[in-house]
């Protein structure tokens, strides 16, 4: 499986990731870099995915996948009946103008 390691070890990547999941799931919309959003992207779906399942299995995993428990309980809330109809795509990446330090390409993703 190829992924982006994006400058980072394997713990730091993950925390990066976790606190990303949780603030996309709380703020429904995040500014970021866009290998980080399309990286993010994947978790994102599977949480999601994890959420229409439902079941405390599913929680347990989504839990691993989240920094923010609080965040967990309000995905299991909410995303199941707001998706119930739709298959996949749960994210979106619009592309934003490049930051002004480095001028690394930055977009916004959002839940659909």
């Amino acid at each position: 499986m190829s992924y982006r390691k994006l400058g980072r070890n394997s713990g730091a990547r993950k925390a990066m990731f976790r606190s990303l999941l949780a603030a996309i799931f709380k703020y429904e919309r995040i500014e970021t870099t866009e290998a980080r959003a399309k990286e993010l992207r994947k978790f994102a779906e599977k949480v999601v995915t994890l959420a229409k399942r439902g079941d405390l299995n599913a929680r347990r995993q989504a839990i691993s996948l989240v920094a923010d428990v609080d965040v967990v309980h309000k995905i299991f809330e909410e995303l199941p009946e707001k998706y119930s109809e739709r298959a996949g795509g749960y994210t979106r990446i619009l592309k934003l103008a490049p930051r002004r330090g480095d001028a690394a390409p930055m977009v916004l993703i959002e839940l659909v």
